[in-house]
């Protein structure tokens, strides 16, 4: 069983860290801030002016923490690794698995069917927790919708087609994302999904905690040996 581990986010500008025996130590402008033991991190994400000494980079690839640098803005820039771990073995099997489409359909339709279930299970939770805040009827309908939507996936369905139920699926979820959002709706109104660039203050969010999730399911995949450059449900795509 793999202990879970923090991900220390450095978003301070002009934060410089720096290795002091087991510890990652953070400074700024001269001054410690922070020193965790390198035991207890799995990542590092830098945000904009953070800059991080070699010895520390090269530490961290020892010790299988992956770092990421992104912009301010939370945009992805580069990310320090180690040697790949895991057994080769492992990554001929997920290739030749992702070369199959029956396979790919199998693991796909297991991926979807998580993704569906998540989203309705946000929406239930917004149900029970805020009913009396939020609109509940549009809320439970898609509740519902997406209920016979896991009824429907299945892994010898086509890929083409769980990539159809996937869109309609998150086109229904976010029809109703904007009833989410109970405080603050002069400053964040959701009116559909939009991205590279985003243009709202809510979809700056969801992309900026996409990367921050991208960074973290990356880590593990290749934690276990994975390439996250081989995708199923949207294939030769991480």
């Amino acid at each position: 069983m793999k202990k879970l581990l923090n991900t220390l986010f450095v978003t301070t500008q002009g934060s410089y860290l720096f290795k002091e025996g087991e510890t990652i130590v953070v400074s700024v402008e001269r001054e410690v801030k922070l020193r965790l033991p390198i035991h207890t991190v799995s990542g590092i994400v830098c945000f904009g002016n953070v800059s991080m000494s070699p010895f520390l980079m090269g530490f961290c690839a020892e010790k299988d923490v992956a770092v990421s640098f992104l912009t301010e803005y939370g945009r992805f820039l580069a990310r320090i690794k180690g040697p790949v771990s895991g057994n080769v073995l492992v990554r001929r099997e997920q290739y030749r698995r992702a070369d199959k489409e029956d396979t790919s359909s199998e693991i796909a339709a297991s991926i979807l069917s998580a993704k569906i279930s998540n989203c309705r299970k946000v929406l239930q939770r917004s149900l029970r927790d805020h009913g009396d805040k939020i609109a509940a009827d549009p809320v439970d309908q898609v509740v519902n919708r997406l209920g016979r939507t896991l009824k429907e996936i299945s892994g010898t369905l086509p890929l083409n087609v769980l990539r159809g139920i996937e869109g309609d699926a998150a086109a229904n979820y976010f029809s109703v994302f904007d009833h989410l959002i109970t405080s603050q709706k002069e400053d964040f109104s959701f009116n559909g999904r939009n991205r590279r660039p985003p243009l709202d203050e809510v979809n700056c969010l969801l992309s900026f905690l996409y990367t921050i999730l991208m960074h973290d399911v990356r880590s593990a995949l290749e934690c276990v040996g994975l390439d996250p450059a081989v995708g199923f449900l949207h294939r030769d795509r991480p």
